[in-house]
């Protein structure tokens, strides 16, 4: 076999994150305090003092699909994620399409964001005496994120833990507060009984608490760059979705306590955006409502730069798929980043967020309502499928699996958000605020790609049958080192034979490359990664 090439192209860190990091960069694409003091207070709205739990019902629904979902991340180790689940479970022509649909996601859960960054920014530096267009902000919000983007997974990972300590506290305060205090009439649960829950407005809530919860599936895709991935990645999952729809619930429930069961639902009605801001001064101070305009930025921009590493990663595979140009998938060679895919994707934004601008759209109600609602329909439907893709998978395979996990859960979990997906439908004028044609057009935009994407199968079946035949496949397994042999005893001089094309004993077969693969098949295998200090490494 012949030696690996020498100038092999880079490949992402593997073996650096571990399952906080992972967690870290799901649970702040969520934006918790973002989710909490901006839309939490229509979810009470409408939903009354039984809100609370529909947080938890979602968080469950969830932690359900995750059964399933996990489950498979320990078969299929291909750096598709989502499209590539999709693909070994329900065929190549929906994988593809699948893989338009994430890119149609993430990217709108993303760039609509920006719109958020530059109205938090404004709406903070009015509260504290200043005005700030909101244009400048997410402009200057698409360089900052581009350049977390380009440095290493590690440092990324960093940031992320220190701004989302930062915005869970802030809530902790505010939630330590009300408990202290003891509440506006004394802490009671008894808003979650049934007759409370069961109301006209769950159904509203229950979309609400679903898609604050955008994002968390994503663990999957840092699989390459995991340490131990078949650990970590179902560990990161679980504690992700656990902690939000408990925090979630908890933080909500302290809420209504602050205003009182029977008063909370008039204060939401009256200032939804100003709740959160006014229990905060009420039981903790002024000081830390002013802290949480702050913190409320920096929880926009630690939720944009989760979802730009994501993009960036699924554009490197759908590059190393053949699917997307190659160029995207070249690698950093000193940070490890997918650098060409974090450039392109932040023109992307800059394109969309001017256009919007120059169309005089506003940025919250316009750019972030509008963008990020099919971006959200988008992962709920990858969510959906991946559910539907399991017991089809493990029916092709050989597997030691429960029926519990390969079949049950995944199916339930099918149920459950086929469902979620038609409340998140039926309520959409509460997510958009806009007219019945925008919304139409808003919810044809997921299912359209998802058309375009079997169309792109299909051509790709014809014109380019390698790339579609090798299309979410497994990457090859790293080459063994080979075991170093017994001194032999002196032997006799043998007669010297022909070569033979065959490989000779303890040597390694060379493995084909796959499209899927972080690195060529040939190269060596990677010696034990030890995470270096960002100083070392970027």
């Amino acid at each position: 076999m012949s030696a690996p090439a020498p100038d092999a192209p880079p490949g992402l860190r593997t073996g650096t994150l571990t399952t906080a990091d992972i967690s870290f960069f799901v649970v702040s694409a969520a934006a918790p305090l973002t989710v909490m003091a901006g839309v939490a207070p229509v979810a009470i709205l409408l939903g009354g003092v039984g809100a609370p739990v529909g947080y938890l019902l979602a968080g469950l629904t969830l932690t359900v699909f995750a059964v399933g979902f996990t489950t498979m991340s320990r078969h299929v180790r291909s750096a598709g994620a989502f499209y590539a689940y999709i693909a070994r479970g329900l065929g190549t022509p929906l994988g593809i399409a699948a893989a338009l649909v994430a890119m149609l996601g993430y990217n709108g859960m993303e760039i609509g964001v920006y719109g958020l960054l530059g109205s938090a920014t404004s709406d903070t530096a009015a509260a504290l005496g200043h005005d700030v267009p909101w244009l400048p902000v997410s402009l200057a919000g698409l360089l900052l994120i581009w350049y977390g983007g380009y440095r290493s997974i590690d440092f990324g990972a960093k940031v992320l833990g220190v701004l989302l300590v930062a915005e869970t506290g802030i809530l902790v305060l505010l939630a330590a507060g009300v408990l202290l205090d003891g509440g506006a009439h004394g802490l009671s649960l008894g808003g979650l009984a049934p007759a409370h829950v069961l109301t006209g407005g769950t159904a509203a809530v229950l979309a609400f608490a679903f898609a604050a919860f955008t994002g968390f599936e994503s663990t999957v895709i840092y699989r390459r760059e995991a340490r131990d991935p078949a650990r970590t990645v179902p560990r990161a999952t679980y504690i992700a979705v656990a902690f939000l729809g408990l925090f979630y619930a908890f933080v909500v429930w302290t809420v209504i306590q602050a205003f009182g069961e029977d008063e909370v639902v008039k204060a939401a009605a009256d200032d939804p955006g100003g709740l959160f801001f006014a229990a905060i001064t009420t039981y903790v101070g002024a000081w830390a409502a002013d802290l949480m305009h702050v913190l409320i930025v920096t929880s926009v921009l630690a939720s944009l730069l989760a979802f730009h590493n994501a993009i960036n990663r699924y554009t490197l595979a759908l590059a190393e798929e053949g699917v997307l140009p190659e160029a995207l998938g070249r690698v950093h060679p000193r940070h490890r980043s997918p650098y060409v895919a974090g450039a392109a994707q932040t023109v992307l934004g800059a394109v969309v967020v001017l256009g919007f601008a120059l169309a005089g759209a506003d940025p919250y109600q316009q750019l972030l309502l509008w963008v990020n609602t099919p971006g959200m329909l988008g992962l709920m439907l990858l969510q959906l499928l991946a559910a539907l893709a399991v017991p089809f998978f493990f029916r092709r395979i050989r597997h030691d699996e429960g029926v519990l996990r390969t079949v049950v859960a995944p199916v339930t979990a099918f149920v459950l958000l086929a469902g979620a997906i038609a409340l998140v439908v039926g309520h959409v004028h509460l997510f958009t605020g806009a007219s019945p044609a925008v919304n139409t057009v808003l919810l044809s935009a997921t299912p359209a790609v998802f058309l375009l994407g079997l169309l792109l199968a299909y051509r790709l079946r014809r014109t380019r049958p390698e790339v579609y035949a090798r299309f979410a496949a497994e990457p090859a397994e790293p080459a063994e080192p080979a075991e170093p042999a017994e001194p032999a005893e002196p032997a006799e001089p043998a007669t010297p034979s022909a070569p033979t094309a065959q490989t000779a004993p303890g040597e390694t077969p060379c493995p084909h490359p796959t499209s899927s693969s972080s690195a060529p098949a040939s190269a060596p295998p990677n010696p034990p990664a030890t995470p270096l200090s960002p100083s070392a490494t970027d």
